[in-house]
Parts: structure tokens; C-alpha cells; sequence
């Protein structure tokens, strides 16, 4: 009861939020890239939010199921298939034994995430079923999948209410542009005033240096303050901004190290990140300031949107109201001509 890979994919582990309380003793938090589709593929089958998924990277797996579950595909697009014939992302998906799950390059987007109604039977370890490759713990056997691999199921469900009504819009990731808004700090003082300048007008592009670790961004050169903006090593938060000696920025991500002594500027708020993680190689990054209660009023406005989600797709739809109405009429139909 379980999943097969037929072939893993570029980059496909296993994920939830991340692994926390373990960065002083040296283990990152990694955890998935892009935490709006991995909360929204789990919302979507009414799974705990920090439910493990799979998250993809660029050229998707093949997967055989070897038992009946329900799915859902959210993240960039991947062009999934289901036995030959092509399935909708966004939408509570039912999966019959033997079904081929087949996802092919990102067409829109770099990440996409799968979530399952039976749960992957994956250990937990350090509190978080995540993969960290790095130390070559958590997930599936510490790495990433390959050809041979199977992952059970931890329950059987197979069936979830108001099935029908279970579809949300999917993202749109085919923008090659994209302005992410900062806080900033805790060590901007460390940069000229020219500096704070050019990183908050200029634009800058991203390299082919980008992976789950972090984002180096190509562009104009930030000064810093004295004749060097290194600093004493000290602790890095998710989409924090380094900028070492050679004064372009750098971006860090899931599998970031722990701590680091280059100077951060800023960080990317908590809900602008999936704008980063879904960029490619050469699309265009642009920064704004805002403050931190901007940043947290944002935080909340998203946690209300993704609630709102979840009561949207617990309303029948329109094809089970119409379904119950005809039900309905037929009823009183037979009952007159009793």
C-alpha cells in the first residue's frame, strides 16, 4: 500500500516544514522550498498542515501507485499525466492501484509538491519527517528518490466529503519578474547609503547558482559602509540576505548553514519567499522595504486567505447541489405518483 518510483525526477524528497530546535548543534532546519503550495496541497485533502509531501525540483518523477489514495499536485507546473492523459493541478485527485503518476520539466515555476490522503510512512526523526541531504538524515533514507524506491502509506483513506468541490485556482509562476519585499537588517548599518540605495532600486538576476540552499543573485555592486562588511559568525534565518565582499547578494534558503559572517542586509518576508523559489535561471528579482508590522499584517492576511480556502472547498459544489436537487424532485415525483 504504497508508491513505486519508476523514475525519480531531478530533485524529489520528501518534505514538511522543517526541522526545528536542532540549528545550535549544527543541523539545518531544510524543510520544503515553497511553504504556500506545500500548505495548500495539504489543505486541500484536509491532511495536518505539516503533513510530509513530495517536492519536486525542475524535472518531475514517475510514480506507480500501488493502492487506491487521493492526491494533490500544487507548485509550478510539471505537465502531470495520469496514465497518458493530462491531470489538473490544484484539485483533490482519486488514485486506482496501478495508476501512473508521470510529471515531465517545469513549465511554469521550478518546485511542485504532492500531497497524499494515507500519508506517507515515513520515520519521524528529530521531530520532522523532512530530508535534510546535507547531513543525510530524515525523509527517504537521508537522499533523494531514485528508480526502485518504495514509500508506503501510514493509513487507508480513500475517501474525503464534498470531493467534487475540492479545486482551488492555481498559482500563476509565469512571470520572469518578480519584486520581493524586505525587512531590513539586522546589519544594514554595515552598508554606505549608496549601497541601501542600489540594493533597493536596481534590479538583479538570478544565476544558475540556486538551489535548495540558497539563491546568488547577479547585479549592480553594493558598497558597504567601511572596508569590509564581514562580521562576526552569528545565526541566519530563512530568506536572509548575505552580501560578502564581492557586494552581490545572496539569498538563503532551506538547507542554508546555521550561521554565517557575512553581513545580511535584509531578509525576504515569510510570504514573498515562493515568489523566489519559483524563479529560474535569468528571471529578474527587484527588493522594496517595508516595515516589520507590514511584514506581520501581510504573515496574517495570508494565514485568513488560506483559511478561506478551506471553507471554500467544504461548500458542495455546484455539480453535487445540482445532483441533490434532481435527487430531490425525483423523490417528490415518486411520492405523487403513489
Amino acid at each position: 500500500m504504497g508508491i513505486r518510483v519508476i523514475k525519480g525526477g531531478m530533485l524529489t524528497t520528501v518534505q514538511d516544514l522543517g526541522r526545528y530546535g536542532y540549528q545550535s548543534q549544527g543541523f539545518s532546519v531544510a524543510g520544503v522550498m515553497d511553504r504556500r503550495a506545500f500548505k495548500i496541497a495539504n489543505l486541500l485533502l484536509d491532511n495536518p498542515e505539516n503533513e510530509a509531501v513530495l517536492e519536486i525540483t525542475l524535472i518531475g518523477p514517475t510514480l506507480e501507485f500501488t493502492s487506491a489514495t487521493i492526491i494533490a499536485i500544487t507548485g509550478g507546473d510539471f505537465g502531470p499525466t495520469i496514465n497518458g492523459e493530462p491531470a489538473p493541478m490544484y484539485t483533490a485527485l482519486y488514485m486506482k492501484k496501478g495508476d501512473i503518476l508521470k510529471f515531465g520539466s517545469a513549465r511554469t515555476g521550478t518546485r511542485g509538491y504532492i500531497a497524499f490522503s494515507s500519508y506517507l510512512d515515513i520515520p519521524v526523526v528529530m521531530g520532522s519527517r523532512c530530508t535534510n541531504l546535507k547531513s543525510r538524515i530524515g525523509g527517504f533514507k537521508g537522499r533523494k528518490l531514485r528508480e526502485g524506491d518504495y514509500i508506503g502509506f501510514r493509513i487507508k483513506r480513500r475517501y474525503l466529503p464534498f470531493f467534487l468541490s475540492r479545486h482551488l485556482p492555481q498559482e500563476d509562476f509565469s512571470s520572469d519578474e518578480a519584486q520581493l519585499r524586505v525587512v531590513m537588517g539586522p546589519q544594514d548599518d554595515r552598508f554606505s547609503r549608496q549601497g541601501i540605495e542600489t540594493f533597493l532600486s536596481e534590479q538583479y538576476t538570478v544565476t544558475s547558482d540556486f538551489d535548495r540552499m540558497g539563491c546568488r543573485l547577479e547585479g549592480p555592486f553594493i558598497a558597504s559602509a567601511g572596508a569590509s562588511a564581514d562580521i562576526i559568525s552569528d545565526g541566519i534565518a530563512y530568506g536572509a540576505i548575505q552580501v560578502p565582499s564581492h557586494g552581490k547578494p545572496i539569498i538563503l534558503l532551506s538547507d542554508r548553514q546555521t550561521t554565517g559572517g557575512y553581513a545580511k542586509i535584509a531578509a525576504v518576508i515569510s510570504v514573498d519567499i515562493p515568489k523566489l523559489v519559483q524563479r529560474k535561471t535569468d528571471h529578474k528579482i527587484t527588493f522594496t522595504a517595508v516595515s516589520i508590522e507590514e511584514a506581520q499584517r501581510l504573515f496574517i492576511q495570508e494565514i485568513n486567505e488560506l483559511e478561506d480556502m478551506r471553507k471554500a472547498i467544504h461548500v458542495p459544489c455546484k455539480e453535487v447541489l445540482e445532483s441533490r436537487l434532481v435527487a430531490k424532485r425525483l423523490r417528490a415525483l415518486m411520492t405523487e405518483t403513489e
